[in-house]
C-alpha cells in the first residue's frame, strides 16, 4: 500500500497545493486564464502527439475497446440523466447534471496518472478513451440543450457548432496528427521533439495544480441530495460498469483494462462546471460535484491504483 500512496500523494498534492493556493492568495479567476491556455493548446496537444507519433498504427485500430468504453461511459450518462430528471424534472439542469456522473477529468487527469500507474503502455488506450468519450459528450450536450430550449439555435447550427468544437479541438488536432505521424512512420526534427517533450513533461504539473486553484475558487454552497449520488456513480459505478463491458467485449491486453478502469474511476471534470456556466444551468451543484468528487476520489482513486497495481483487476480477468 505504501508503494501506491507514494504514487498517488504527488499527484493529489498537487491539487492539494493548488487548492491551498487558491483559497490563501486570493488571485482573481482571470489569472487562470494563461495557465489554462497553456495547458489545453501547448502542454496537453504535446503529450498527445508524442503518445500516438510513438506508437505503432495497428495498435489504434481496436472497435470492441472503444465500443466498450464508450458504451460504459454513455450508460452512466443515461442513468445520471435518469436520476437528474426525476429529481428536477428541468432538461437542461438534468443535462449538465448527467455531466456529473459521466464525464470524468480525462483532460487534466487523465493522461498523468494512467502513464505513470499503469506505465507507458496506458499512451494508447488513454488516447482512445479521451477522442471518443469527446466526441460523445460535445455531441451529445449541444443536442440535448436544443432540445431542451427550443429557442436556442436551430438543430442545424447547433450541428455546425458541434462540429466546429471537435475539428478545432487542439487534442483532438494533436491526436488525429499523432495517429498520422504514426502511420507514415514520421519522426520530428530532434530539436522540435524536445521542445514537445518539455512540453509533455509540464502538462501533469500544470493540469493537477490549475486544477486544484479552480476548485478552490469554485463556491461550495448547500449541496442538492442529487450531487453525492451522481458524484458516487461516477466514482463507483462507472469503473465497475467499464470492467464488465471490458470482459464482455474481450479480451483485451491486461494493460488496457487496468487503464479504461482508472479513466472510468477518475472525479467530474472541470468541464462540467464551465458547462454549466455556458448554458446558465445547474451552476452551483456542478461547482459542488467537482469539489466533493475531487475530495472523496482520494479515497476511491487510490482504491483503484492498490487494485491496478497489485493485481486486482488481473484476478478478475482471470476468473
Amino acid at each position: 500500500m505504501i508503494d501506491v500512496i507514494n504514487l498517488a500523494l504527488p499527484y493529489f498534492g498537487l491539487i492539494i497545493l493548488g487548492f491551498a493556493c487558491g483559497r490563501i492568495q486570493k488571485i482573481p479567476d482571470n489569472g487562470l486564464a494563461w495557465m489554462g491556455f497553456f495547458i489545453v493548446y501547448m502542454a496537453l496537444p504535446a503529450l498527445f502527439y508524442r503518445i500516438l507519433a510513438k506508437t505503432p498504427f495497428e495498435q489504434l485500430a481496436n472497435p470492441p475497446f472503444i465500443v466498450a468504453t464508450t458504451l460504459g461511459t454513455f450508460l452512466m450518462l443515461l442513468l445520471s440523466l435518469g436520476i437528474a430528471y426525476a429529481i428536477r424534472r428541468d432538461l437542461a439542469q438534468s443535462t449538465i447534471a448527467a455531466l456529473a456522473g459521466a464525464y470524468g477529468n480525462i483532460g487534466y487527469m487523465g493522461p498523468g496518472l494512467a502513464l505513470a500507474t499503469v506505465g507507458a503502455q496506458a499512451s494508447v488506450p488513454v488516447a482512445l478513451i479521451f477522442c471518443f468519450e469527446t466526441l460523445l459528450f460535445f455531441s451529445l450536450v449541444p443536442f440535448l440543450m436544443a432540445i431542451a430550449r427550443p429557442g436556442s439555435p436551430t438543430f442545424l447550427r447547433a450541428a455546425l457548432d458541434v462540429a466546429r468544437r471537435i475539428i478545432f479541438n487542439p487534442l483532438m488536432i494533436a491526436t488525429a496528427l499523432g495517429a498520422l505521424s504514426a502511420a507514415l512512420h514520421f519522426e520530428p526534427p530532434v530539436a522540435l521533439d524536445r521542445l514537445m517533450q518539455f512540453l509533455q513533461s509540464a502538462a501533469a504539473p500544470c493540469a493537477l495544480f490549475t486544477l486544484g486553484v479552480t476548485v478552490a475558487l469554485r463556491p461550495f454552497t448547500r449541496v442538492p441530495w442529487e450531487v453525492p449520488l451522481l458524484v458516487l456513480i461516477k466514482l463507483v459505478l462507472h469503473p465497475v460498469i467499464a470492467l464488465v463491458l471490458l470482459i464482455w467485449f474481450g479480451p483485451f491486453d491486461v494493460t488496457w483494462v487496468k487503464t479504461a478502469v482508472l479513466m472510468a474511476a477518475l472525479p467530474p471534470a472541470l468541464s462540467v462546471f464551465v458547462l454549466a456556466r455556458q448554458y446558465d444551468a445547474w451552476i452551483e451543484p456542478a461547482s459542488s460535484s467537482v469539489l466533493l468528487g475531487t475530495l472523496l476520489s482520494v479515497v476511491t482513486l487510490t482504491t483503484v491504483m492498490w487494485l491496478v497495481q497489485h493485481g486486482g483487476l488481473t484476478q478478475a480477468l482471470v476468473r
